[in-house]
Protein backbone atom coordinates (compact mmCIF):
# COMPACT_ATOMS: atom_id res chain seq x y z
CA UNK A 1 0.00 0.00 0.00
CA UNK A 2 1.21 3.41 -1.43
CA UNK A 3 -0.24 6.44 0.44
CA UNK A 4 0.30 10.23 -0.32
CA UNK A 5 -1.28 13.08 2.53
CA UNK A 6 -1.30 16.53 1.41
CA UNK A 7 -1.75 18.83 4.17
CA UNK A 8 -3.31 22.64 3.16
CA UNK A 9 -3.39 26.10 3.90
CA UNK A 10 -4.89 27.45 6.99
CA UNK A 11 -2.75 29.53 9.14
CA UNK A 12 -3.62 29.06 12.94
CA UNK A 13 -5.78 26.24 11.85
CA UNK A 14 -2.61 24.24 11.99
CA UNK A 15 -3.64 22.20 14.76
CA UNK A 16 -6.00 20.44 12.83
CA UNK A 17 -3.26 18.57 10.95
CA UNK A 18 -1.02 17.87 13.73
CA UNK A 19 -4.68 16.22 15.66
CA UNK A 20 -5.30 14.17 12.23
CA UNK A 21 -1.64 13.50 12.08
CA UNK A 22 -1.60 11.72 15.95
CA UNK A 23 -4.79 9.93 15.19
CA UNK A 24 -3.78 8.20 11.95
CA UNK A 25 -0.14 7.82 13.65
CA UNK A 26 -2.27 5.78 15.94
CA UNK A 27 -4.38 3.77 13.42
CA UNK A 28 -0.76 2.74 12.02
CA UNK A 29 -1.30 5.10 8.69
CA UNK A 30 1.40 5.90 7.46
CA UNK A 31 2.68 8.00 3.90
CA UNK A 32 5.19 7.80 1.38
CA UNK A 33 4.61 10.95 -0.34
CA UNK A 34 3.92 14.09 1.31
CA UNK A 35 2.12 17.07 -0.93
CA UNK A 36 2.46 20.23 1.43
CA UNK A 37 1.57 24.23 1.34
CA UNK A 38 1.88 27.02 3.34
CA UNK A 39 1.26 25.87 6.95
CA UNK A 40 0.93 22.53 5.52
CA UNK A 41 4.53 22.16 4.73
CA UNK A 42 5.39 23.86 8.13
CA UNK A 43 3.75 21.03 10.13
CA UNK A 44 4.58 18.30 7.40
CA UNK A 45 8.40 19.18 7.21
CA UNK A 46 8.37 19.88 11.16
CA UNK A 47 7.06 16.22 11.93
CA UNK A 48 9.42 14.65 9.69
CA UNK A 49 12.92 16.11 10.30
CA UNK A 50 11.81 14.20 13.84
CA UNK A 51 13.10 10.86 14.64
CA UNK A 52 11.20 7.85 16.69
CA UNK A 53 7.58 6.45 15.63
CA UNK A 54 5.36 7.86 14.07
CA UNK A 55 3.70 8.73 17.59
CA UNK A 56 6.41 9.89 18.66
CA UNK A 57 7.20 12.34 15.73
CA UNK A 58 3.60 13.61 16.31
CA UNK A 59 3.57 14.80 19.69
CA UNK A 60 7.17 16.46 18.88
CA UNK A 61 6.01 18.50 16.18
CA UNK A 62 2.79 19.49 19.00
CA UNK A 63 5.85 20.78 21.57
CA UNK A 64 7.69 22.71 18.67
CA UNK A 65 4.27 24.59 17.85
CA UNK A 66 3.28 25.61 20.79
CA UNK A 67 6.43 27.91 20.71
CA UNK A 68 4.69 29.39 17.79
CA UNK A 69 1.53 29.99 19.35
CA UNK A 70 1.19 32.71 22.18
CA UNK A 71 -0.02 31.54 25.84
CA UNK A 72 -3.85 33.02 26.01
CA UNK A 73 -3.35 35.54 29.00
CA UNK A 74 -0.31 36.99 26.11
CA UNK A 75 -2.53 36.80 23.17
CA UNK A 76 -5.18 38.39 25.10
CA UNK A 77 -3.64 41.63 24.54
CA UNK A 78 -0.64 41.00 21.80
CA UNK A 79 -2.64 38.88 19.01
CA UNK A 80 -0.01 37.58 17.00
CA UNK A 81 2.23 34.56 17.13
CA UNK A 82 6.06 34.64 18.47
CA UNK A 83 7.36 34.49 14.69
CA UNK A 84 6.85 37.25 12.52
CA UNK A 85 9.04 39.77 13.43
CA UNK A 86 8.71 43.36 12.44
CA UNK A 87 11.94 43.41 10.72
CA UNK A 88 13.17 46.25 11.65
CA UNK A 89 16.39 46.84 10.21
CA UNK A 90 14.73 47.22 7.16
CA UNK A 91 12.03 49.83 7.80
CA UNK A 92 14.76 51.54 9.21
CA UNK A 93 16.42 51.55 5.75
CA UNK A 94 13.39 51.87 3.85
CA UNK A 95 12.61 55.17 5.80
CA UNK A 96 15.96 56.43 5.41
CA UNK A 97 15.64 55.98 1.87
CA UNK A 98 12.51 57.54 1.92
CA UNK A 99 13.53 60.89 3.29
CA UNK A 100 16.69 61.38 1.73
CA UNK A 101 15.34 60.84 -1.91
CA UNK A 102 14.80 64.18 -3.21
CA UNK A 103 11.48 62.70 -5.42
CA UNK A 104 9.35 61.82 -2.07
CA UNK A 105 9.35 65.36 -1.41
CA UNK A 106 7.69 66.14 -4.99
CA UNK A 107 3.53 66.97 -5.38
CA UNK A 108 3.22 67.41 -1.40
CA UNK A 109 1.84 70.90 -2.15
CA UNK A 110 -1.23 71.10 -4.68
CA UNK A 111 -2.91 74.31 -5.31
CA UNK A 112 -5.19 73.28 -7.38
CA UNK A 113 -6.59 70.60 -5.72
CA UNK A 114 -6.57 72.53 -2.20
CA UNK A 115 -8.38 75.23 -4.07
CA UNK A 116 -11.08 72.50 -5.02
CA UNK A 117 -11.05 71.42 -1.88
CA UNK A 118 -12.26 74.12 -0.05
CA UNK A 119 -14.96 74.70 -2.99
CA UNK A 120 -16.08 71.38 -2.06
CA UNK A 121 -15.85 71.94 1.70
CA UNK A 122 -18.51 74.85 1.50
CA UNK A 123 -20.97 73.16 -1.03
CA UNK A 124 -20.94 70.48 1.77
CA UNK A 125 -21.23 73.23 4.46
CA UNK A 126 -24.46 74.58 2.62
CA UNK A 127 -25.69 71.15 1.36
CA UNK A 128 -27.78 69.78 4.01
CA UNK A 129 -28.28 66.54 2.27
CA UNK A 130 -24.62 65.74 2.50
CA UNK A 131 -24.75 66.11 6.29
CA UNK A 132 -24.84 62.22 6.77
CA UNK A 133 -21.69 59.93 7.62
CA UNK A 134 -20.77 58.46 4.06
CA UNK A 135 -20.29 61.94 2.63
CA UNK A 136 -18.40 63.10 5.44
CA UNK A 137 -15.43 60.00 5.51
CA UNK A 138 -15.84 61.07 1.85
CA UNK A 139 -14.68 64.99 1.94
CA UNK A 140 -12.86 64.12 5.11
CA UNK A 141 -10.38 61.45 2.88
CA UNK A 142 -10.20 63.42 -0.62
CA UNK A 143 -10.70 67.21 0.68
CA UNK A 144 -8.77 66.96 4.25
CA UNK A 145 -6.56 64.22 4.22
CA UNK A 146 -5.30 63.87 0.75
CA UNK A 147 -4.71 67.62 0.01
CA UNK A 148 -3.32 68.28 3.40
CA UNK A 149 0.92 68.17 2.61
CA UNK A 150 1.74 66.37 5.66
CA UNK A 151 -0.74 63.77 5.75
CA UNK A 152 0.47 63.22 1.99
CA UNK A 153 4.10 62.78 3.21
CA UNK A 154 3.45 60.48 6.02
CA UNK A 155 0.88 58.02 4.03
CA UNK A 156 3.24 58.10 1.10
CA UNK A 157 6.00 56.89 3.75
CA UNK A 158 3.60 54.09 5.26
CA UNK A 159 2.94 52.78 1.83
CA UNK A 160 5.49 53.90 -0.63
CA UNK A 161 8.52 52.97 1.42
CA UNK A 162 10.79 50.44 -0.20
CA UNK A 163 9.25 47.48 2.38
CA UNK A 164 6.09 45.04 1.00
CA UNK A 165 4.93 43.43 4.32
CA UNK A 166 3.66 43.78 7.65
CA UNK A 167 5.94 41.48 9.27
CA UNK A 168 9.17 38.89 7.93
CA UNK A 169 9.34 34.87 8.52
CA UNK A 170 12.77 34.43 6.77
CA UNK A 171 15.46 34.77 9.34
CA UNK A 172 18.27 33.05 8.51
CA UNK A 173 20.03 33.35 11.85
CA UNK A 174 17.24 33.01 13.79
CA UNK A 175 17.36 30.06 16.32
CA UNK A 176 13.96 29.54 15.73
CA UNK A 177 14.80 28.30 12.10
CA UNK A 178 18.00 27.07 13.21
CA UNK A 179 16.04 24.21 15.24
CA UNK A 180 14.86 22.65 12.39
CA UNK A 181 17.04 20.12 11.52
CA UNK A 182 16.54 20.07 7.64
CA UNK A 183 19.18 18.03 7.07
CA UNK A 184 17.34 15.28 8.27
CA UNK A 185 15.05 15.17 5.21
CA UNK A 186 17.12 14.04 2.91
CA UNK A 187 18.02 10.82 4.44
CA UNK A 188 16.78 7.91 2.57
CA UNK A 189 14.21 6.96 5.14
CA UNK A 190 12.43 9.94 4.87
CA UNK A 191 9.57 9.74 2.69
CA UNK A 192 9.36 12.10 -0.50
CA UNK A 193 8.62 15.46 0.40
CA UNK A 194 7.21 19.00 -1.55
CA UNK A 195 5.81 22.10 -1.00
CA UNK A 196 5.14 24.39 -3.27
CA UNK A 197 5.56 28.53 -3.48
CA UNK A 198 4.94 31.24 -5.98
CA UNK A 199 7.38 32.40 -7.97
CA UNK A 200 6.53 36.42 -9.05
CA UNK A 201 9.86 37.15 -10.76
CA UNK A 202 9.14 34.50 -13.67
CA UNK A 203 5.12 33.93 -12.50
CA UNK A 204 4.48 30.38 -11.94
CA UNK A 205 3.98 27.88 -9.08
CA UNK A 206 7.36 25.80 -8.50
CA UNK A 207 8.12 23.39 -5.68
CA UNK A 208 10.60 22.31 -3.47
CA UNK A 209 11.62 18.60 -2.92
CA UNK A 210 13.70 16.70 -0.10
CA UNK A 211 14.53 14.32 -2.94
CA UNK A 212 17.31 15.04 -5.75
CA UNK A 213 14.76 15.61 -9.02
CA UNK A 214 15.35 17.48 -11.82
CA UNK A 215 12.17 19.45 -11.76
CA UNK A 216 12.39 20.51 -8.04
CA UNK A 217 14.60 22.38 -6.15
CA UNK A 218 15.99 21.70 -2.28
CA UNK A 219 13.49 22.44 0.75
CA UNK A 220 15.41 24.69 2.85
CA UNK A 221 14.96 27.42 5.39
CA UNK A 222 14.46 30.13 2.51
CA UNK A 223 11.86 27.54 0.42
CA UNK A 224 9.93 26.87 3.42
CA UNK A 225 9.51 30.82 4.48
CA UNK A 226 8.57 31.30 0.74
CA UNK A 227 5.84 28.84 0.76
CA UNK A 228 4.02 30.52 3.61
CA UNK A 229 4.54 34.75 2.46
CA UNK A 230 1.08 36.08 2.45
CA UNK A 231 1.05 39.20 0.36
CA UNK A 232 1.17 42.50 2.67
CA UNK A 233 1.27 40.06 6.11
CA UNK A 234 4.61 38.55 5.30
CA UNK A 235 7.47 40.16 3.29
CA UNK A 236 8.83 37.79 0.41
CA UNK A 237 11.55 35.62 -0.14
CA UNK A 238 14.65 35.58 -2.29
CA UNK A 239 15.67 32.61 -3.65
CA UNK A 240 18.83 32.58 -6.48
CA UNK A 241 17.50 35.70 -7.66
CA UNK A 242 13.66 35.47 -8.02
CA UNK A 243 11.22 36.63 -5.60
CA UNK A 244 8.54 34.02 -4.13
CA UNK A 245 5.68 34.46 -2.11
CA UNK A 246 3.06 32.00 -0.78
CA UNK A 247 1.98 29.15 -3.32
CA UNK A 248 -1.30 28.74 -1.77
CA UNK A 249 -2.55 31.43 -2.94
CA UNK A 250 -2.55 29.65 -6.53
CA UNK A 251 -2.94 25.73 -5.22
CA UNK A 252 -4.42 25.83 -1.32
CA UNK A 253 -4.13 22.11 -1.31
CA UNK A 254 -0.46 21.12 -3.34
CA UNK A 255 -1.94 18.33 -5.84
CA UNK A 256 0.67 19.72 -8.26
CA UNK A 257 2.50 17.05 -10.25
CA UNK A 258 1.13 14.22 -7.31
CA UNK A 259 0.26 11.55 -9.77
CA UNK A 260 2.25 12.08 -12.65
CA UNK A 261 5.15 11.78 -10.51
CA UNK A 262 3.54 8.97 -8.25
CA UNK A 263 1.33 7.35 -10.55
CA UNK A 264 1.50 3.84 -8.14
CA UNK A 265 -0.10 5.56 -5.58
CA UNK A 266 -3.14 3.49 -3.95
CA UNK A 267 -4.47 6.07 -1.55
CA UNK A 268 -4.14 9.75 -1.10
CA UNK A 269 -5.78 11.37 2.13
CA UNK A 270 -6.63 15.22 2.35
CA UNK A 271 -6.25 17.23 4.92
CA UNK A 272 -7.96 20.57 3.88
CA UNK A 273 -8.58 22.14 7.63
CA UNK A 274 -11.11 24.91 6.80
CA UNK A 275 -14.26 25.46 5.14
CA UNK A 276 -15.77 28.90 3.88
CA UNK A 277 -18.68 28.11 6.46
CA UNK A 278 -16.26 28.31 9.25
CA UNK A 279 -15.21 31.86 8.52
CA UNK A 280 -17.24 34.63 10.96
CA UNK A 281 -18.15 38.00 10.34
CA UNK A 282 -14.86 40.24 11.58
CA UNK A 283 -15.48 42.32 15.05
CA UNK A 284 -11.98 43.33 14.49
CA UNK A 285 -8.84 43.80 12.49
CA UNK A 286 -7.10 41.03 13.99
CA UNK A 287 -10.44 39.40 12.50
CA UNK A 288 -10.35 40.49 9.02
CA UNK A 289 -6.56 39.55 8.64
CA UNK A 290 -7.53 35.90 9.39
CA UNK A 291 -10.06 36.02 6.68
CA UNK A 292 -8.28 37.51 4.38
CA UNK A 293 -6.25 34.41 4.95
CA UNK A 294 -9.06 31.64 5.44
CA UNK A 295 -11.95 33.28 2.72
CA UNK A 296 -9.63 32.55 -0.05
CA UNK A 297 -7.75 28.73 1.34
CA UNK A 298 -11.39 27.38 1.80
CA UNK A 299 -13.05 28.35 -1.22
CA UNK A 300 -9.42 27.64 -3.13
CA UNK A 301 -8.88 23.99 -1.43
CA UNK A 302 -12.65 22.83 -1.70
CA UNK A 303 -12.09 24.32 -5.56
CA UNK A 304 -8.43 22.06 -5.86
CA UNK A 305 -10.13 18.98 -4.61
CA UNK A 306 -12.93 18.87 -7.05
CA UNK A 307 -10.44 19.94 -9.88
CA UNK A 308 -8.44 17.10 -8.80
CA UNK A 309 -10.85 14.29 -8.82
CA UNK A 310 -11.34 15.24 -12.58
CA UNK A 311 -7.73 15.17 -13.17
CA UNK A 312 -7.01 11.89 -11.58
CA UNK A 313 -9.58 10.03 -14.42
CA UNK A 314 -8.38 12.33 -17.05
CA UNK A 315 -5.20 10.32 -16.20
CA UNK A 316 -6.71 6.87 -15.76
CA UNK A 317 -6.21 6.75 -12.16
CA UNK A 318 -8.58 4.76 -9.49
CA UNK A 319 -6.76 4.57 -6.24
CA UNK A 320 -9.17 6.03 -3.70
CA UNK A 321 -9.21 10.10 -2.31
CA UNK A 322 -9.89 9.85 1.41
CA UNK A 323 -10.52 13.35 2.87
CA UNK A 324 -10.35 14.01 6.13
CA UNK A 325 -13.50 16.35 6.75
CA UNK A 326 -13.64 18.46 9.72
CA UNK A 327 -17.01 19.98 10.85
CA UNK A 328 -15.83 22.59 13.64
CA UNK A 329 -16.18 25.95 14.25
CA UNK A 330 -12.00 26.75 13.93
CA UNK A 331 -10.72 30.66 14.99
CA UNK A 332 -7.89 32.01 13.45
CA UNK A 333 -6.28 32.93 16.93
CA UNK A 334 -2.26 32.26 17.70
CA UNK A 335 -3.10 31.26 20.92
CA UNK A 336 -2.42 28.19 23.03
CA UNK A 337 -6.93 27.60 23.69
CA UNK A 338 -6.71 27.55 19.91
CA UNK A 339 -4.09 25.07 19.44
CA UNK A 340 -5.43 22.48 21.72
CA UNK A 341 -8.74 23.01 20.91
CA UNK A 342 -7.87 22.17 16.77
CA UNK A 343 -5.82 19.66 17.54
CA UNK A 344 -8.19 17.45 19.67
CA UNK A 345 -10.75 18.51 16.67
CA UNK A 346 -8.65 17.29 14.12
CA UNK A 347 -8.02 14.25 15.85
CA UNK A 348 -11.88 13.86 16.00
CA UNK A 349 -12.28 14.70 12.41
CA UNK A 350 -9.15 12.01 11.88
CA UNK A 351 -10.67 9.52 13.86
CA UNK A 352 -14.58 10.05 12.31
CA UNK A 353 -12.90 9.40 8.82
CA UNK A 354 -10.95 5.84 9.56
CA UNK A 355 -14.31 4.73 11.46
CA UNK A 356 -15.83 5.59 8.13
CA UNK A 357 -13.80 3.76 5.36
CA UNK A 358 -13.61 0.62 7.93
CA UNK A 359 -17.21 1.25 7.82
CA UNK A 360 -17.09 1.25 3.48
CA UNK A 361 -14.62 -1.64 3.21
CA UNK A 362 -16.77 -4.19 5.45
CA UNK A 363 -20.20 -2.67 3.65
CA UNK A 364 -18.40 -3.16 0.58
CA UNK A 365 -17.18 -6.72 1.40
CA UNK A 366 -20.98 -7.83 2.43
CA UNK A 367 -20.16 -8.09 6.07
CA UNK A 368 -23.14 -6.43 7.03
CA UNK A 369 -22.54 -6.82 10.60
CA UNK A 370 -19.01 -5.35 11.03
CA UNK A 371 -20.79 -2.35 8.90
CA UNK A 372 -23.28 -2.13 10.94
CA UNK A 373 -20.87 -1.93 14.20
CA UNK A 374 -18.21 1.36 12.16
CA UNK A 375 -21.59 3.29 11.46
CA UNK A 376 -23.01 2.84 15.04
CA UNK A 377 -19.78 3.86 16.34
CA UNK A 378 -19.85 7.21 13.96
CA UNK A 379 -21.29 10.30 15.56
CA UNK A 380 -24.93 12.23 14.78
CA UNK A 381 -23.22 14.00 11.68
CA UNK A 382 -22.93 13.90 8.46
CA UNK A 383 -20.42 11.22 8.21
CA UNK A 384 -22.62 8.48 10.96
CA UNK A 385 -26.18 9.53 9.29
CA UNK A 386 -25.02 8.05 5.55
CA UNK A 387 -23.35 5.05 7.15
CA UNK A 388 -26.17 4.27 9.49
CA UNK A 389 -28.95 4.74 6.45
CA UNK A 390 -26.66 2.25 4.21
CA UNK A 391 -26.20 -0.50 7.12
CA UNK A 392 -29.92 -0.48 7.50
CA UNK A 393 -31.87 -3.78 6.86
CA UNK A 394 -34.68 -2.02 5.82
CA UNK A 395 -36.27 1.16 4.32
CA UNK A 396 -37.77 1.77 8.02
CA UNK A 397 -34.86 1.48 9.67
CA UNK A 398 -32.90 3.68 7.40
CA UNK A 399 -35.60 6.79 7.46
CA UNK A 400 -34.52 8.40 10.38
CA UNK A 401 -30.69 8.97 9.24
CA UNK A 402 -31.65 9.97 5.65
CA UNK A 403 -34.12 12.39 7.29
CA UNK A 404 -31.24 13.88 9.87
CA UNK A 405 -29.10 13.34 6.95
CA UNK A 406 -31.64 15.96 4.42
CA UNK A 407 -32.01 18.04 7.64
CA UNK A 408 -27.83 18.75 7.99
CA UNK A 409 -27.75 19.79 3.76
CA UNK A 410 -30.94 19.70 1.71
CA UNK A 411 -28.21 18.92 -1.01
CA UNK A 412 -28.85 15.28 -0.34
CA UNK A 413 -32.19 15.04 -1.49
CA UNK A 414 -31.24 17.82 -5.05
CA UNK A 415 -28.47 15.96 -5.92
CA UNK A 416 -27.40 12.51 -3.55
CA UNK A 417 -24.61 11.47 -6.20
CA UNK A 418 -22.76 14.92 -5.81
CA UNK A 419 -23.08 14.95 -2.45
CA UNK A 420 -21.36 11.06 -2.66
CA UNK A 421 -19.18 12.34 -4.80
CA UNK A 422 -17.16 14.44 -2.37
CA UNK A 423 -16.63 11.73 -0.29
CA UNK A 424 -15.95 8.66 -2.32
CA UNK A 425 -14.32 9.10 -5.46
CA UNK A 426 -13.95 5.55 -6.51
CA UNK A 427 -16.82 5.12 -9.56
CA UNK A 428 -17.96 1.68 -8.70
CA UNK A 429 -18.20 2.82 -5.18
CA UNK A 430 -19.97 5.57 -5.92
CA UNK A 431 -22.35 3.48 -8.27
CA UNK A 432 -22.86 0.81 -5.42
CA UNK A 433 -23.84 3.85 -2.77
CA UNK A 434 -25.47 5.75 -5.09
CA UNK A 435 -28.04 2.24 -5.49
CA UNK A 436 -28.45 1.21 -2.50
CA UNK A 437 -29.24 5.11 -1.13
CA UNK A 438 -32.24 4.70 -3.54
CA UNK A 439 -33.34 1.39 -2.42
CA UNK A 440 -33.20 2.62 1.50
CA UNK A 441 -35.31 4.99 0.79
CA UNK A 442 -33.95 8.33 -0.52
CA UNK A 443 -35.34 8.68 -3.75
CA UNK A 444 -38.40 8.02 -1.95
CA UNK A 445 -37.72 10.94 0.41
CA UNK A 446 -36.19 12.96 -2.28
CA UNK A 447 -39.62 12.33 -3.96
CA UNK A 448 -41.87 13.31 -1.23
CA UNK A 449 -40.35 16.32 -0.16
CA UNK A 450 -40.54 18.02 -4.28
CA UNK A 451 -44.23 16.68 -3.95
CA UNK A 452 -44.73 19.02 -0.31
CA UNK A 453 -42.92 21.78 -1.67
CA UNK A 454 -44.90 21.44 -5.34
CA UNK A 455 -48.38 21.14 -2.65
CA UNK A 456 -46.95 24.25 -0.25
CA UNK A 457 -46.17 26.45 -3.33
Amino acid sequence: MKRAITLGGGGPAAGLHMGALIRLAEAGITFDVWALSCIGAWVGIIYNQFDGSPIEQAEKTRTFFRRVFRNDESYSRFPTNTVFGPDLGTKMRAVTKFLMDPKSYQNLLLPREIIEALTDTMALLLDRSRWNAGDFDHWMLNSVLAVNPFSRFFTSLIYLSNFNGLTRMYYPESRFLKAIKFENLYRDDKPFLYHNAWNLTKKRLELFSNKHHGRYKNIDAQSLCACSALPFIEETVRINGDTYCEGALVHTINFENLLEDHPDLDEIWVVRIIDIEQVRTPKTITDGLGNLCMLFAGALGEDDIRLFKYHARELGWYGKIIEVRVATDVNYEWSHSNLDRSIEDGYEAADETITFHSFLTSYIAGDKRSAKQHANDLKEYELGFLARALAADTSAEAAPAIEALIKLDPAWKRSPRAELGKIVYEPKTLDLLTRDLATAGLAQAIDRDLREDHIRA
